[in-house]
């Protein structure tokens, strides 16, 4: 099994609104990286660590699992999407996603302060990594376990 961080911005969807709707298609990733992260490492059943972006305080704030394979992100076909990409052909899509599963909140938020507190622990986190941008990370198993033994 592989462990993932995956970033959103809870005024667009939170954990709150992953509970209600059980699984979610992780639409509009737009970075080569994070696509071939989704394409090439998650596998169904993958662990994730739900990550509010953007907001006061920033942290991991649930845990869901990969609940697909990767397959076309429909958003890059249709004109009306923000996520609208004109030179992806339906024949050869340049942008996939996979579904996002539900499996719990967190009793509280583990805070990005809270991790930068434990980078010797953590190690090569990229999520602490100056300038990374990306919206969903790779995380190592111990990485894994002493992020939820912090909640």
């Amino acid at each position: 099994m592989n462990y993932w961080l995956m970033k959103s911005e809870p005024e667009e969807f939170s954990i709150a609104d992953l509970e209600r709707v059980g699984t979610e298609p992780w639409s509009g990733v737009r970075n080569y990286q994070a696509r071939n992260y989704m394409r090439d490492g998650m596998k169904l059943g993958d662990g994730i660590l739900f990550y509010h972006s953007n907001c006061s305080p920033p942290g991991v704030v649930g845990i869901a699992r990969v609940a697909s394979a990767a397959y076309p992100d429909p958003t890059q076909f249709d004109p009306h999407s923000d996520y609208f990409d004109p030179r992806s052909p339906a024949d050869a899509p340049r942008w996939l996603l996979v579904d996002v599963g539900f499996e719990r909140a967190l009793r509280r938020t583990i805070t990005l302060d809270d991790l930068r507190a434990q980078a010797a622990t953590l190690g090569d986190f990229p999520l602490l990594a100056r300038g990374n941008r990306l919206s969903v990370l790779p995380v190592t198993a111990k990485q894994w376990k002493h992020i939820l033994s912090l909640e």
